[in-house]
């Protein structure tokens, strides 16, 4: 008996040693007003004939009241964006936290929840880094329901096809990260619904 006492004290003791796992940190959960515009709290926008609806669903949602809807039609040349961070256009598309309060060392991916609809469309993941260096992450919309997508950061590969003028270009994630974006590639049209945005370990 006292034998397994003392081995029931090693173990609790061993226990309170190990390291606790790295909990999520919440960027995004899309639960307030969501609007555009320079006063906005989302960056979004299309052009070239592609267009977008931007708006917060009651109906469709995984947690809280409400989840984010973008109604969208992705032609040919044309071009649509879903951005939150920090240093856009809109003034309160700021997430919950604040990059240079995130010690990124301890996160390893972008995560989110998706609602498919097994569209075969393409969404691109995008990361502007503390240099304005845009990076990729492709996902397909392949599933029904909603699915979390992992976007591990280690394989975001840097944007070849644009970037803005003042990237600094040396082709390296420089952190803190400033902004996400969902690009909806074309040739595609639909909904999806987006919630809980997280970096993860």
């Amino acid at each position: 008996m006292k034998r397994i006492i003392l081995a029931l004290v090693l173990l609790l003791s061993c226990a309170g040693l190990a390291p606790a796992a790295e909990k999520p940190l919440l960027l995004d959960d899309f639960q307030g007003v969501i609007s555009g515009g320079p006063e906005g709290t989302v960056d979004f926008g299309s052009g070239n004939g592609s267009t977008l609806e931007v708006s917060a669903a009651s109906d469709i949602k995984k947690f809280g009241k409400q989840s984010l809807k973008a109604n969208y039609n992705a032609v040919a040349g044309g071009y649509i964006y879903i951005a939150k961070g920090f240093g856009l256009d809109a003034k309160n598309a700021g997430w919950l936290v604040k990059p240079l309060d995130i010690d990124w060392k301890n996160y390893s991916a972008l995560a989110f929840y998706l609602y498919g609809s097994d569209s075969k469309a393409k969404i691109a993941v995008d990361l502007k880094d503390s240099g304005n260096e845009m990076w990729r992450f492709i996902i397909t919309d392949n599933f029904l329901g909603w699915r979390q997508i992992v976007c591990s950061l280690k394989d975001f590969y840097i944007r070849g096809d644009w970037q803005p003028q003042s990237a600094d270009k040396n082709r390296i994630l420089d952190f803190p990260l400033q902004s996400y974006q969902f690009e909806l590639l074309p040739e595609a049209k639909g909904v999806f619904y987006f919630e809980q945005v997280e970096l993860i370990k």
